[in-house]
Order: C-alpha cells, then sequence, then structure tokens
C-alpha cells in the first residue's frame, strides 16, 4: 500500500448546492489537501460560498455543462499541480475525511494506477433513493456488458483519479454518464479499478438536492452503453482503446 505522501487534491464538482457545499469543503480542507471546486452554472450562490470559505481554488463555469464537464475541468486543474484527484460529491453524502482510505489503497510499485471507487455501504437501507439503487444496478451490467470493469458500485462519485492517466482515457460524455462511462473505457486502455468501502449519508427526502434526472439520464446512460456496447463488437480492443485517444469531445449528452 501507499502511504498519504500520495500527492493528491480533491476536486468538488457543484450545481446549486450552497446548502451543503460549506460543510463539504470544510471537511476536505481538514484532511490537509489542497481542494478545487468547480461551479457548474450554479444559480443559488454556490460559488459565493466556496469565495468566502478562502482556501480553496474556484473554477467557474459561465452556464451548466453537466457533471461529467465539472469533473473534467477540474481534473485537468488538478493535473497541473498533482499526480492524484479525489473526487467528491458536493450534496453531502460522502464524508471526504474518509479519504484517506482511497489512498491507502492504491497499490505501491510500478505497474498501472487504478482507479480508486468508493464503495457505498447500506445503500440497500430504506433512506437511499430509489433511483440511487436502480441507477447503480442498471450502471453495473451494463458496463460489463461493455467490456468494463466489474464494479459494485459503477454510479459512486468518491473517487482517486490518477492523473494524467484518467484525462487520457478522453471520455466523451459530459454529464453523469462520465463517471460510468471512464470505467468502460479504463478496462480497455488497461488501466485498472478497485474497490473500497465508505460510508454514505442521503439527507431526508424534503432536504435532498439532486439533479439526477431518471428518464432524460436514463436514455443519456442507455446512448452511451450503445455506442460502447457497438464499439466493443465491432472493434479489436486495440482498436477501439485507440480510436479514443485524443477525443475527448464537448458533447453534451
Amino acid at each position: 500500500m501507499r502511504d498519504s505522501k500520495v500527492n493528491a487534491v480533491f476536486v468538488i464538482p457543484v450545481f446549486d448546492h450552497a446548502a451543503t457545499l460549506g460543510r463539504v469543503v470544510e471537511r476536505a480542507l481538514e484532511t490537509g489537501l489542497e481542494v478545487i471546486v468547480v461551479d457548474d452554472g450554479s444559480t443559488d450562490g454556490s460559488a459565493e460560498v466556496a469565495r468566502a470559505i478562502g482556501e480553496v481554488t474556484l473554477i467557474q463555469h459561465p452556464e451548466n455543462r453537466g457533471k461529467g464537464a465539472a469533473l473534467m475541468s477540474g481534473l485537468a486543474a488538478a493535473s497541473r499541480r498533482a499526480d492524484w484527484a479525489i473526487s467528491v460529491d458536493a450534496d453531502g453524502q460522502h464524508d471526504p475525511g474518509e479519504a484517506p482510505r482511497l489512498i491507502e489503497a492504491i497499490p505501491a510499485g510500478d505497474g498501472p494506477r487504478p482507479i480508486v471507487i468508493g464503495r457505498r455501504e447500506g445503500m440497500d437501507s430504506p433512506n437511499t433513493p430509489w433511483k440511487s439503487r436502480f441507477g447503480r444496478s442498471f450502471s453495473n451490467f451494463w458496463i460489463k456488458a461493455a467490456g468494463g470493469h466489474a464494479v459494485t458500485d459503477s454510479q459512486s462519485g468518491f473517487r482517486a483519479y490518477p492523473l494524467p492517466e484518467t484525462l487520457q482515457l478522453a471520455p466523451r460524455g459530459r454529464r453523469f454518464q462520465l463517471e460510468v462511462e471512464v470505467l468502460v473505457l479504463a478496462r480497455w486502455k488497461g488501466l485498472p479499478a478497485i474497490e473500497v468501502p465508505i460510508s454514505v449519508s442521503y439527507a431526508p427526502p424534503d432536504e435532498r438536492v439532486s439533479h439526477y434526472r431518471p428518464f432524460v439520464d436514463f436514455w443519456r446512460n442507455a446512448a452511451t452503453f450503445t455506442r460502447l456496447i457497438s464499439a466493443r463488437l465491432v472493434l479489436p480492443r486495440s482498436t477501439r482503446a485507440r480510436s479514443y485517444d485524443g477525443e475527448s469531445g464537448e458533447t453534451s449528452g
């Protein structure tokens, strides 16, 4: 296992999470790691919350481009100052203080560096939103069908991404589907993925802020998986891996 000297920064994509962002950022700062907040066109003052803390790097998109686009902006900025990016959602479901669990799981040695996924424990709890349970099962199955990594929590937003390897995967999606697309491209290109258990805490339904739209995002994910599965069926592995090199287009889907 690697030690605490891993050079990492937090990347927190945010869209209208002013009520929870402050707690998430403060908890991230307590780990001693640098924090990058990417405000994806928020209209509720999220950027002002981050700016008021004063110890973060704030990147702003003038309009909403999607969680994936915000994450990619954050990873690009992180790659200029660190070897790893720890992504964490801004809605408060994750505890940034558990980032050392992800870092400690990074294998030592000179082999390919993995994407480390925080596997949320207790997802069968009655407090877990049904769309989170459904979305996780749906994505887990289709990632494997597309030739991606067989993981149990493909939609967890709490991850350690190796840099620049993750950027070189060149995912095309720019909304929620980017996080699952990355796990397919990673396996195509020989980048491992491992999971470690983390806690999860969902706000009560009347306080919960989620921008995941089951119908719209279901079809976006379905379109992504259709593209990836088609490539898997038609192209040899080496060819389909090369076909994504440098093609990180700014698609909105």
